[in-house]
């Protein structure tokens, strides 16, 4: 029987049409106005511009300053969600502690945060620190539940069978784990880089893509604007991909 194509997979004519119409859009501004091209770009200026940064020190500085930062805020976050997940498990007084942390950080704009800690923090440290905060929430809440719904009479036959508490974690819980922990991951790598961009605009950190974006509008080098997007969407999308690929080989290793 064949395989069902993924309801949300990207269609190379589909994302050819909307290149087509991008074109067209900024063709047309510059038909109209003598300097419709500083609000659009066309695809082809903003690609044109892409292959001129992509051969300089600084291009590639900036995507591993940005990259390094928010990537470390994500692994930090992920290792004290998880951490912090297990005490909440079992002991109702910590969930109820940290509920209202748990709240505020899915409740609170991300700006809000991003101008509350530039008053404690320097902007080169920011984007860590708003990543940690964003991916913090669904990793604790997705783990928290896995093990909330570890199968129970598994547990007690690995008392009664004094199984050691190494092999119930690799043959228990990560089994019943690792599935929440890939959907929560999957949704806060997401929020992670948004968060983290947006958080190097407003602090602009020098060096990094936040700050290249931000030089980008302020000058109108509309080219440069498209270009440094598409690279963070790729960064973004090319490293969701490599650790979700990771948590999917754990998941199978641990299914199996």
């Amino acid at each position: 029987m064949p395989k069902r194509p993924a309801q949300n997979s990207i269609r190379p004519w589909a994302v050819a049409f909307w290149l087509l119409v991008w074109q067209g859009a900024s063709m047309a501004l510059s038909a109209l106005w003598t300097n419709g091209h500083l609000l659009l770009a066309s695809p082809v200026s903003a690609l044109l511009r892409l292959g001129e940064l992509a051969v300089t020190a600084p291009f590639w500085r900036a995507i591993g300053w940005s990259a390094l930062r928010i990537i470390g805020g994500f692994f930090l976050s992920c290792c004290a969600a998880s951490l912090l997940a297990i005490p909440a498990s079992r002991w109702r007084w910590v969930r109820e502690l940290l509920s209202p942390l748990v709240a505020v950080v899915k409740a609170v704009p991300v700006a809000s945060f991003i101008i509350l800690a530039l008053v404690w923090l320097d902007s080169r440290s920011l984007s860590c620190f708003i990543a940690f905060l964003m991916v913090f929430p669904p990793v604790y809440l997705g783990v928290l539940e896995g093990i909330r719904q570890t199968d129970v009479r598994l547990l007690e036959m690995a008392r009664v069978f004094r199984v050691p508490l190494g092999r119930q974690v690799r043959g228990i819980y990560l089994p019943a784990v690792l599935p929440h922990f890939r959907t929560a991951v999957s949704l806060g790598l997401g929020l992670c880089w948004k968060a983290g961009i947006a958080a190097e605009v407003i602090g602009l950190p020098g060096g990094s893509m936040g700050e290249r974006l931000y030089s980008a509008k302020v000058y109108f080098q509309t080219p440069d604007l498209f270009a440094w997007t598409a690279v963070i969407v790729a960064v973004s999308v090319v490293f969701e991909k490599l650790f979700l690929a990771l948590v999917d080989a754990l998941v199978r290793k641990a299914g199996g």
